[in-house]
């Protein structure tokens, strides 16, 4: 969200993934070749230039508080390094040009007066232009004003009448009336809007349009079926430039990424699609979607290498909440108000040093009490994902179905002693 005050709570948050050196991370709305050493010239010989034409080319889980060698060349490189002293020496002066424009006694060709290349009638299947034709219709933007500031941000209209994914940052000034929506459609029509609910821990709401319908939606993809190196496409309202497209791919899964703010500081975490399209503040809420126009993420954080949001942009890391988790928080949303999550009953230490996740204590009688775990057990795996810290923990258990079972690989801190739990998480 692109706050136009300065004094913006989510400034400055930190956040970083697992099994990597922190960065700064922000809600996308709160915002080396030559010879080395020198080197003598080499001594000019007759060489024949070569032809014209051969240019050279807490959710699930409680949260505690935290003989140097003769050098060779090839011949081609050879030639190039010896025309490239000639020319630094003086020696050539000048170099034969062909007439590249026909016979000599051809009319000249002007592309002034030429007329101008038809392009085509359709986009082509699969190509970005295709995707955005389909999807940029079901895309709005978001404007909140409140008291002191006035936010932006972007959002998927998920029904007809009027239902709006987007960011809990994004609309949380609204949460408790203080703040007023409104919605520019990709037509520019302008609706007022209310907020429905929100969930500030995994950074998800829905908002709706006032006296709508039959608008366009957006169809959600399968999250689960994403694939690294995948091409994606980001829609939205950088810095309120609204039915912005930008491209890139998929460049990695499974991200556990926090962001501070939310309610009363509250921080969101997410398990996030990480992709290198460019997202800037006013993305946050706009739609990640795959090469069919199905939205796979809703784009919600940057890293930054910077810490204010006045400055904040993008550097190609980007983060996006996984369609299939958005989904199931939303329709809890609509239907009751508010989401819940899928836990296993204990709290681990968000600021031990230990590789893995430490349990600091186990709810009595809850899911990880049954299976075995204790006090001091440190969680180094869930299923076939490696857990390095408490965040990744908590990140993928809330990506887990409600009454799964998984299976965590638990040490006992201290020792080497390694075994497998089978732990079955709460149900809805």
């Amino acid at each position: 969200m692109n706050n136009t005050t300065p004094n913006d709570p989510r400034n400055g948050s930190q956040g970083w993934g697992a099994g990597a050196p922190r960065e700064n991370y922000e809600p996308v709305d709160s915002p080396y070749a030559g010879w080395g050493q020198s080197q003598q010239a080499p001594e000019q010989t007759t060489q024949s230039l070569p032809p014209q034409n051969s240019a050279v080319p807490p959710v699930a889980v409680d949260e505690e508080p935290r003989p140097k060698g003769k050098r060779t060349v090839g011949l081609g490189t050879a030639l190039a390094l010896i025309v490239a002293a000639a020319v630094a020496a003086g020696a050539i002066t000048g170099v034969v040009v062909g007439n590249t424009s026909g016979s000599s006694g051809s009319e000249p060709v002007n592309s002034l007066s030429a007329p101008s290349a038809d392009r085509g009638e359709t986009a082509p299947a699969g190509s970005v232009e295709q995707v955005a034709d389909q999807t940029l219709p079901s895309v709005v933007a978001i404007q909140v004003a409140s008291r002191t500031a006035v936010g932006e941000g972007s959002g998927s209209i998920i029904s007809s009448d009027g239902l709006v994914l987007t960011n809990h940052h994004v609309v949380s000034e609204a949460a408790d009336g203080g703040g007023q929506i409104q919605v520019t459609l990709n037509d520019e029509r302008t609706f007022a809007a209310d907020y429905v609910a929100s969930d500030p821990s995994t950074d998800i709401a829905v908002i709706k349009i006032r006296d709508v319908s039959d608008l366009p939606v957006i169809q959600f993809g399968d999250s689960d079926q994403l694939e690294v190196g995948q091409q994606v496409v980001a829609i939205g309202s950088p810095l309120g430039l609204t039915s912005t497209v930008t491209t890139g791919i998929v460049s990695a899964m499974n991200r556990p990424v926090r962001a501070a703010g939310g309610e009363g500081g509250e921080s969101s975490l997410i398990d996030a699609v990480q992709t290198d399209a460019a997202i800037n503040p006013g993305n946050s809420g706009g739609p990640l979607v795959d090469m069919e126009g199905n939205l796979i993420g809703m784009n919600s954080v940057i890293a930054s290498l910077s810490s204010g949001s006045d400055t904040a942009g993008s550097i190609g890391l980007g983060f996006a909440i996984p369609s299939n988790f958005a989904k199931r928080v939303a329709d809890q949303l609509v239907e009751t108000g508010e989401a819940t999550h899928p836990m296993i009953g204990v709290q681990v230490s968000a600021t031990s040093p230990a590789e893995g996740a430490l349990v600091a204590s186990v709810e009595e009688d809850g899911p990880g009490a049954a299976a075995g775990l204790n006090e001091g057990d440190v969680i180094t795996r869930m299923n076939d994902r490696k857990i390095d810290n408490s965040d990744e923990l908590i990140a993928a258990v809330r990506s887990q179905d409600f009454g799964a079972t998984v299976t965590l690989e638990v040490t006992r801190q201290g020792t080497d002693d390694t075994r497998e739990v089978d732990v079955t998480l709460t149900g809805e």
